[in-house]
Protein backbone atom coordinates (compact mmCIF):
# COMPACT_ATOMS: atom_id res chain seq x y z
CA UNK A 1 0.00 0.00 0.00
CA UNK A 2 1.65 3.28 -1.05
CA UNK A 3 -0.03 5.66 1.63
CA UNK A 4 -1.17 4.96 5.03
CA UNK A 5 -2.75 7.13 7.76
CA UNK A 6 -4.69 5.90 10.74
CA UNK A 7 -5.23 2.30 12.18
CA UNK A 8 -6.25 0.32 9.74
CA UNK A 9 -8.59 -2.56 10.82
CA UNK A 10 -10.49 -5.49 8.97
CA UNK A 11 -13.41 -6.83 10.75
CA UNK A 12 -14.57 -9.93 9.30
CA UNK A 13 -17.72 -12.75 9.73
CA UNK A 14 -20.13 -14.68 8.31
CA UNK A 15 -23.02 -13.30 6.78
CA UNK A 16 -25.89 -12.49 9.34
CA UNK A 17 -23.56 -12.57 12.03
CA UNK A 18 -23.63 -8.91 12.86
CA UNK A 19 -20.39 -7.78 11.50
CA UNK A 20 -21.78 -5.15 10.31
CA UNK A 21 -23.75 -3.79 13.29
CA UNK A 22 -21.07 -4.80 15.06
CA UNK A 23 -18.92 -2.95 12.81
CA UNK A 24 -20.81 0.41 12.45
CA UNK A 25 -21.59 0.16 16.59
CA UNK A 26 -17.83 0.26 17.03
CA UNK A 27 -17.17 3.23 13.81
CA UNK A 28 -19.82 5.11 16.04
CA UNK A 29 -18.49 4.54 19.39
CA UNK A 30 -14.87 5.86 17.93
CA UNK A 31 -16.03 9.02 16.18
CA UNK A 32 -18.48 10.05 19.25
CA UNK A 33 -14.63 10.01 21.12
CA UNK A 34 -13.74 12.55 18.76
CA UNK A 35 -11.79 9.86 16.03
CA UNK A 36 -11.91 10.62 12.16
CA UNK A 37 -12.95 7.59 10.96
CA UNK A 38 -13.70 5.93 7.41
CA UNK A 39 -15.75 2.67 7.03
CA UNK A 40 -15.50 0.79 3.98
CA UNK A 41 -18.05 -1.85 3.25
CA UNK A 42 -16.23 -4.78 1.51
CA UNK A 43 -19.52 -6.85 1.21
CA UNK A 44 -21.17 -7.19 -2.02
CA UNK A 45 -24.40 -6.58 -0.33
CA UNK A 46 -23.48 -3.25 0.23
CA UNK A 47 -25.58 -2.49 3.27
CA UNK A 48 -22.84 -2.25 5.64
CA UNK A 49 -22.85 1.53 6.49
CA UNK A 50 -26.69 2.17 6.06
CA UNK A 51 -27.25 1.95 9.98
CA UNK A 52 -25.11 5.18 10.00
CA UNK A 53 -26.47 7.10 7.09
CA UNK A 54 -29.98 6.47 8.61
CA UNK A 55 -31.15 4.12 5.92
CA UNK A 56 -30.34 6.02 2.78
CA UNK A 57 -28.78 4.57 -0.19
CA UNK A 58 -25.38 4.91 -1.26
CA UNK A 59 -23.68 4.38 -4.72
CA UNK A 60 -20.99 1.78 -4.90
CA UNK A 61 -17.50 2.18 -5.98
CA UNK A 62 -17.81 -0.81 -8.75
CA UNK A 63 -21.50 0.47 -9.50
CA UNK A 64 -19.83 4.10 -10.19
CA UNK A 65 -16.89 2.90 -11.92
CA UNK A 66 -19.20 0.98 -14.54
CA UNK A 67 -21.24 4.51 -15.16
CA UNK A 68 -18.70 6.96 -15.61
CA UNK A 69 -14.91 6.91 -16.24
CA UNK A 70 -13.75 10.05 -14.21
CA UNK A 71 -14.55 8.99 -10.13
CA UNK A 72 -14.94 11.59 -7.30
CA UNK A 73 -14.55 10.90 -3.63
CA UNK A 74 -18.29 12.53 -3.27
CA UNK A 75 -19.64 10.36 -5.79
CA UNK A 76 -18.83 7.12 -4.37
CA UNK A 77 -18.92 8.59 -0.44
CA UNK A 78 -21.43 10.58 2.23
CA UNK A 79 -20.84 11.52 5.55
CA UNK A 80 -22.77 9.26 8.71
CA UNK A 81 -23.03 9.75 12.25
CA UNK A 82 -20.41 11.25 14.00
CA UNK A 83 -18.25 12.24 10.80
CA UNK A 84 -17.90 8.74 9.76
CA UNK A 85 -16.96 8.57 6.00
CA UNK A 86 -18.78 5.82 4.26
CA UNK A 87 -17.98 4.07 1.02
CA UNK A 88 -19.81 0.86 0.17
CA UNK A 89 -16.94 -1.64 -2.64
CA UNK A 90 -20.32 -2.96 -3.71
CA UNK A 91 -19.80 -6.78 -6.08
CA UNK A 92 -20.11 -7.29 -9.20
CA UNK A 93 -23.55 -8.10 -11.60
CA UNK A 94 -25.35 -10.98 -10.39
CA UNK A 95 -23.95 -13.88 -12.17
CA UNK A 96 -21.13 -12.18 -13.12
CA UNK A 97 -17.71 -12.32 -11.95
CA UNK A 98 -16.12 -12.56 -8.04
CA UNK A 99 -17.97 -11.10 -5.14
CA UNK A 100 -14.78 -9.73 -3.93
CA UNK A 101 -13.46 -7.45 -6.95
CA UNK A 102 -14.68 -4.59 -5.41
CA UNK A 103 -12.57 -4.70 -2.56
CA UNK A 104 -9.70 -4.28 -5.07
CA UNK A 105 -11.64 -1.97 -6.90
CA UNK A 106 -12.09 0.08 -3.96
CA UNK A 107 -8.70 -0.02 -2.72
CA UNK A 108 -6.81 0.91 -5.98
CA UNK A 109 -9.37 3.49 -6.16
CA UNK A 110 -8.92 4.92 -3.11
CA UNK A 111 -5.26 5.12 -3.10
CA UNK A 112 -5.61 6.89 -6.56
CA UNK A 113 -7.63 9.86 -5.08
CA UNK A 114 -5.15 9.79 -2.32
CA UNK A 115 -8.25 9.52 0.07
CA UNK A 116 -5.96 8.49 3.23
CA UNK A 117 -3.37 11.21 2.76
CA UNK A 118 -5.75 14.18 2.73
CA UNK A 119 -8.94 13.01 5.16
CA UNK A 120 -5.86 11.92 7.60
CA UNK A 121 -8.38 9.38 9.21
CA UNK A 122 -7.28 8.06 13.00
CA UNK A 123 -9.15 4.88 12.19
CA UNK A 124 -10.35 3.03 8.28
CA UNK A 125 -12.72 0.50 9.17
CA UNK A 126 -13.07 -2.73 6.75
CA UNK A 127 -15.73 -4.48 7.11
CA UNK A 128 -15.60 -7.81 4.98
CA UNK A 129 -17.69 -10.98 4.28
CA UNK A 130 -16.21 -13.89 6.19
CA UNK A 131 -17.87 -16.59 4.65
CA UNK A 132 -15.54 -17.50 2.23
CA UNK A 133 -11.62 -16.12 2.31
CA UNK A 134 -11.38 -16.57 -1.18
CA UNK A 135 -8.98 -13.94 -3.31
CA UNK A 136 -10.78 -10.78 -3.06
CA UNK A 137 -11.90 -10.77 0.94
CA UNK A 138 -8.69 -12.03 1.79
CA UNK A 139 -6.96 -8.63 0.23
CA UNK A 140 -7.05 -6.12 3.45
CA UNK A 141 -5.49 -9.32 5.58
CA UNK A 142 -3.10 -10.44 2.88
CA UNK A 143 -1.94 -7.19 0.96
CA UNK A 144 -0.86 -5.48 4.73
CA UNK A 145 -3.60 -2.86 4.22
CA UNK A 146 -5.38 -3.80 7.44
CA UNK A 147 -2.97 -4.06 10.84
CA UNK A 148 -5.32 -6.36 12.70
CA UNK A 149 -7.65 -8.31 11.60
CA UNK A 150 -10.96 -8.80 14.13
CA UNK A 151 -13.45 -12.01 14.12
CA UNK A 152 -17.60 -11.16 14.53
CA UNK A 153 -18.51 -15.07 15.63
CA UNK A 154 -21.61 -16.86 17.93
CA UNK A 155 -21.97 -20.15 19.19
CA UNK A 156 -23.46 -21.35 16.17
CA UNK A 157 -20.91 -23.87 14.19
CA UNK A 158 -21.35 -22.15 11.01
CA UNK A 159 -19.73 -18.99 12.39
CA UNK A 160 -17.20 -20.95 14.43
CA UNK A 161 -16.38 -22.91 11.22
CA UNK A 162 -16.21 -19.28 8.85
CA UNK A 163 -13.93 -17.83 12.02
CA UNK A 164 -11.76 -21.01 11.64
CA UNK A 165 -11.23 -20.93 7.84
CA UNK A 166 -10.41 -16.84 8.71
CA UNK A 167 -7.55 -18.03 10.82
CA UNK A 168 -6.61 -20.34 8.45
CA UNK A 169 -6.05 -17.38 5.97
CA UNK A 170 -4.23 -15.06 8.60
CA UNK A 171 -2.07 -17.79 10.22
CA UNK A 172 -1.12 -18.23 6.15
CA UNK A 173 -0.33 -14.98 5.36
CA UNK A 174 0.67 -13.32 8.47
CA UNK A 175 4.40 -14.35 8.91
CA UNK A 176 5.47 -12.59 5.16
CA UNK A 177 3.52 -9.29 6.32
CA UNK A 178 -0.26 -9.63 5.65
CA UNK A 179 -2.39 -8.88 9.37
CA UNK A 180 -2.54 -10.54 12.63
CA UNK A 181 -5.65 -11.03 14.62
CA UNK A 182 -6.45 -8.93 17.34
CA UNK A 183 -9.20 -10.86 18.68
CA UNK A 184 -12.73 -12.46 18.61
CA UNK A 185 -15.82 -10.60 19.22
CA UNK A 186 -18.64 -12.89 20.67
CA UNK A 187 -21.93 -11.51 19.80
CA UNK A 188 -25.69 -12.63 19.85
CA UNK A 189 -24.96 -14.00 23.67
CA UNK A 190 -27.61 -15.67 24.47
CA UNK A 191 -27.90 -19.15 25.67
CA UNK A 192 -26.06 -19.65 29.42
CA UNK A 193 -23.41 -22.11 27.19
CA UNK A 194 -22.78 -19.07 24.47
CA UNK A 195 -19.90 -17.78 26.15
CA UNK A 196 -18.46 -20.59 27.73
CA UNK A 197 -18.26 -22.45 24.17
CA UNK A 198 -16.68 -19.53 22.57
CA UNK A 199 -13.73 -19.14 25.50
CA UNK A 200 -13.28 -23.17 24.57
CA UNK A 201 -12.84 -22.16 21.17
CA UNK A 202 -10.68 -19.28 21.27
CA UNK A 203 -8.40 -21.27 23.72
CA UNK A 204 -8.09 -23.88 21.28
CA UNK A 205 -7.07 -21.31 18.87
CA UNK A 206 -4.43 -19.31 20.95
CA UNK A 207 -6.52 -16.27 20.76
CA UNK A 208 -8.15 -13.75 22.73
CA UNK A 209 -11.70 -12.66 23.15
CA UNK A 210 -12.15 -9.04 23.18
CA UNK A 211 -15.44 -8.20 24.30
CA UNK A 212 -19.28 -10.34 24.38
CA UNK A 213 -22.00 -8.60 22.78
CA UNK A 214 -25.66 -9.88 24.33
CA UNK A 215 -28.44 -10.57 22.12
CA UNK A 216 -30.50 -6.95 22.54
CA UNK A 217 -34.19 -5.82 21.11
CA UNK A 218 -32.06 -2.60 21.87
CA UNK A 219 -30.19 -2.98 18.40
CA UNK A 220 -33.36 -4.56 16.19
CA UNK A 221 -35.13 -1.23 17.65
CA UNK A 222 -32.02 1.13 16.48
CA UNK A 223 -31.82 -0.25 13.14
CA UNK A 224 -35.55 0.17 12.44
CA UNK A 225 -35.02 3.62 12.93
CA UNK A 226 -31.94 3.11 10.80
CA UNK A 227 -29.47 4.22 13.25
CA UNK A 228 -26.48 2.64 15.16
CA UNK A 229 -27.33 1.76 19.16
CA UNK A 230 -24.95 5.05 20.16
CA UNK A 231 -26.93 7.13 17.89
CA UNK A 232 -30.42 6.31 18.76
CA UNK A 233 -30.08 4.94 22.42
CA UNK A 234 -26.79 6.46 23.76
CA UNK A 235 -27.05 5.79 27.57
CA UNK A 236 -28.67 2.39 27.16
CA UNK A 237 -26.29 -0.81 28.13
CA UNK A 238 -25.95 -2.01 24.75
CA UNK A 239 -24.23 1.02 23.84
CA UNK A 240 -21.24 0.68 26.34
CA UNK A 241 -20.50 -2.55 25.20
CA UNK A 242 -19.82 -1.30 21.93
CA UNK A 243 -18.15 1.86 23.29
CA UNK A 244 -15.84 -0.75 24.97
CA UNK A 245 -15.37 -2.74 22.52
CA UNK A 246 -13.74 0.40 20.76
CA UNK A 247 -11.80 1.32 23.55
CA UNK A 248 -10.11 -2.04 23.23
CA UNK A 249 -9.46 -1.61 19.65
CA UNK A 250 -7.83 2.02 20.29
CA UNK A 251 -6.15 1.06 23.18
CA UNK A 252 -4.76 -2.62 23.04
CA UNK A 253 -2.52 -2.52 19.85
CA UNK A 254 -1.26 -7.05 20.92
CA UNK A 255 -1.99 -8.99 18.20
CA UNK A 256 -1.49 -13.15 17.58
CA UNK A 257 -1.40 -15.28 14.58
CA UNK A 258 -4.02 -17.88 15.48
CA UNK A 259 -3.68 -21.58 15.58
CA UNK A 260 -6.59 -23.10 13.39
CA UNK A 261 -8.23 -26.05 13.97
CA UNK A 262 -7.94 -29.09 11.12
CA UNK A 263 -11.15 -30.58 9.64
CA UNK A 264 -10.91 -33.24 12.20
CA UNK A 265 -10.41 -31.61 15.33
CA UNK A 266 -12.88 -29.09 14.52
CA UNK A 267 -15.51 -31.70 14.70
CA UNK A 268 -14.45 -33.44 17.54
CA UNK A 269 -14.90 -30.12 19.65
CA UNK A 270 -18.20 -29.32 18.02
CA UNK A 271 -19.55 -33.37 18.80
CA UNK A 272 -18.00 -32.92 22.18
CA UNK A 273 -19.97 -29.74 22.88
CA UNK A 274 -23.13 -30.97 21.14
CA UNK A 275 -23.27 -34.13 23.81
CA UNK A 276 -22.97 -31.27 26.84
CA UNK A 277 -25.55 -29.27 25.51
CA UNK A 278 -27.81 -32.17 24.64
CA UNK A 279 -27.31 -33.27 28.56
CA UNK A 280 -27.69 -29.72 29.89
CA UNK A 281 -30.76 -29.71 27.16
CA UNK A 282 -32.38 -32.92 28.31
CA UNK A 283 -32.05 -31.99 32.08
CA UNK A 284 -29.02 -34.72 32.18
CA UNK A 285 -27.08 -32.03 33.92
CA UNK A 286 -28.99 -29.69 36.30
CA UNK A 287 -26.26 -26.85 36.04
CA UNK A 288 -23.92 -25.63 33.28
CA UNK A 289 -20.78 -25.92 36.01
CA UNK A 290 -20.02 -29.03 33.60
CA UNK A 291 -19.67 -26.53 30.94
Amino acid sequence: MSEKSGKHIAIYGKGGIGKSTTTSNISAALAESGYRVIQIGCDPKSDSTTILRGGNDLPTVLDTLREQSKVKIEDISAVGFGGVLCIEAGGPVPGVGCAGRGINAAVELLQELHLFDEYKPDFVLYDVLGDVVCGGFAVPIRDGIADRAFVVTSSDFMAIFAANNLFKAINKYAPSGGARLGGVIANSIQHPYSQPLIDDFAELAGIPVIGYVPRSMTVAQSELFGKTVIEALPKSEQAEVYRKLARHIDHNLESVIPKPLNGPELKRWARSWGDRILQVETGVVQSMESI
